[in-house]
């Protein structure tokens, strides 16, 4: 697949954390930095991941550029196919459906955990971040509403209190993410993920356990028959 490179848009905070350290590799920069891209949905499944433009993009030759993609083919993120080079991984819709299902019951984990642990601090940081969304929604920067959107869920990930947990949850995010944020696109996606999150804020901050489970499994549990007739459309 050949398409002109997007505009890459500034690293939103949780990118910023996600970042590689200092000392890492060059290859190690490289992965992450193209991992970010995937995320974000800059780069889509089933493109092809350029090794020439990449190595010049980042100053380097080709062979930390190979080296990453075997990194991020390990992670499951693309996939190497010989003398055809990388491109990012397709998946089939029932693989995105059944993923999406593990997700829905971690994401509601951490709700869970986070109604039993959720400071103050971080009660006020959710609902900072909720309410930069709610403006959010008013306009048309799906980009925008999604690295919000983005934020408040890393925000319940840290209320669990539970970094191992957080981890996995973010891993198997990552890798649907182009999934995930192609539904931002789907009508009435701003008002819905809206009402979805102040029920899932109301759970937490009431310390109710299940309804926090609940709110959040249903919220991310995206298993309608419209949602496997969109993610088949990728394939």
């Amino acid at each position: 697949m050949s398409r002109s490179a997007p505009a890459r848009s500034a690293p939103t905070a949780s990118a910023r954390r996600n970042a590689a350290p200092p000392s890492a590799t060059h290859a190690e920069k490289i992965r992450d930095h193209l991992a970010r891209e995937i995320a974000s949905g800059h780069l889509v499944p089933g493109e092809r991941l350029d090794e020439n433009e990449i190595a010049t993009r980042f100053a380097v030759s080709r062979t930390p550029v190979r080296e990453a993609f075997r990194l991020l083919a390990a992670n499951e993120m693309v996939e190497l196919r010989g003398r055809m080079g990388a491109t990012v991984r397709k998946m089939s819709a029932q693989t995105v459906i059944e993923m999406f299902e593990v997700m829905a019951e971690m994401e509601g984990l951490c709700a869970r955990l986070a109604s039993r642990r959720v400071t103050p601090q971080l009660r006020a940081r959710v609902e900072e971040i909720h309410a930069r969304l709610v403006a959010a929604s008013g306009g048309q920067d799906v980009d925008g509403f999604y690295d919000i959107n983005q934020e408040f869920h890393e925000a319940i990930y840290e209320a669990a209190g539970n970094l191992y947990l957080a981890e996995q949850t973010r891993r198997l995010r990552n890798r649907t993410a182009a999934y995930r944020r192609r539904v931002t696109f789907q009508p009435n996606r701003f008002a819905n993920t809206l009402t979805e999150h102040e029920q899932v804020m109301a759970a937490i901050f009431a310390h109710d356990e299940e309804k926090a489970h609940a709110t959040m499994r249903d919220h991310v549990n995206l298993l309608s028959d419209d949602m496997r007739d969109f993610i088949a459309s990728f394939q």
